[in-house]
């Protein structure tokens, strides 16, 4: 009986040792699969005042939600938007059936007040974040004043849903002594994100090119071409390793004088999308858009391309 027992027991511990083999693995990939997720960001300096004049009717309002519908975006961000713009916006995106929460899911924040009849009609000028999934509380910083109008900001909010993302936009100034002191404000706001444990992305108008050495700080030294080196900071832009275009720079985002010659030629990438790269999960990349030029009583709908990327982090 003895022998009988040490031996149920020992098969016992066989079969038990045999469903664990089977099943621990599944459980840690299950694991694996739920903690790395993957996001489309979607980015676009509109020129809401300079070009449209606060219009929401000349088609850009309705192209711009569409586009974010049709990418499958996950996250979009503006620059240079009318208060008006962002809320025909939030209708629009609505009626596309976008957002998975339609009362919880974008946020602005003014550079500008209301008030000017010169700026968006005398609506507030700024920066907005949409997101599908709902949005938690927004925080909003004020970026190192450059003493113009505009008072540039930092506008950030996290998902509800657990996974400790936060999603950020920013528009720096053109000054270049005030773009470098806004720079590393940004980058010091998202290096904290990290350090509390979330994985933030940060897409807007940058107002430097990658290979500007103001942005060495930004960029991991992983990233060294010719087209970008000396970098010693964190991240990773999703276009930076397209080698169709310029490896290490990426494609041109804004129309006009690129200040510096871009190191491919051609016009400037400004507009960037950036994440820490110890948040990669995967492989990730981005595309500028071709300019549309269908919107109403303007030649062109914007100065800026729209920058769409797709990122797999942790």
């Amino acid at each position: 009986m003895r022998r009988v027992r040490r031996g149920r027991r020992a098969l016992g511990a066989l079969l038990a040792g045999a469903v664990a083999s089977v099943l621990l693995p599944t459980a840690a990939q299950a694991a694996e699969t739920s903690a790395a997720r993957t996001y489309t960001v979607w980015q676009w300096n509109v020129a809401g005042n300079t070009i449209h004049d606060g219009s929401t009717t000349d088609g850009m309002v309705t192209q711009a939600a569409a586009s974010i519908a049709n990418r499958s975006a996950d996250f979009a961000a503006f620059n240079e938007l009318c208060q008006g713009q962002y809320s025909a916006l939030v209708d629009a995106l609505r009626a596309e059936g976008w957002p998975l929460d339609a009362q919880n899911f974008a946020r602005f924040e003014p550079s500008r007040p209301a008030g000017n009849a010169a700026v968006c009609n005398g609506e507030a000028f700024g920066n907005a974040i949409f997101s599908k999934r709902p949005l938690g509380a927004a925080a909003r910083f004020a970026l190192p004043d450059d003493g113009t109008a505009e008072k540039r900001n930092m506008l950030c909010a996290p998902l509800t849903d657990g996974t400790g993302t936060r999603f950020c936009t920013t528009h720096i100034t053109t000054s270049q002594s005030f773009n470098v002191a806004q720079l590393d404000f940004v980058r010091q706001k998202l290096e904290a994100y990290h350090t509390a444990g979330e994985t933030a992305l940060i897409a807007g108008d940058f107002n430097a090119q990658p290979h500007y050495g103001r942005l060495n700080a930004y960029y991991a030294p992983s990233l060294d071409t010719p087209n970008n080196s000396g970098n010693t900071g964190h991240y990773r832009e999703l276009d930076d390793n397209d080698a169709g275009n310029c490896l290490g720079y990426g494609e041109w985002t804004a129309d006009g004088t690129p200040g510096a010659t871009p190191p491919c030629g051609g016009l400037a990438k400004i507009d960037h999308i950036f994440v820490r790269e110890s948040a990669l999960a995967g492989p990730y990349s981005a595309d500028s858009l071709a300019i549309s030029t269908t919107c109403t009583g303007v030649p062109a709908c914007s100065d800026h391309r729209i920058l769409v990327g797709t990122v797999t982090v942790v």
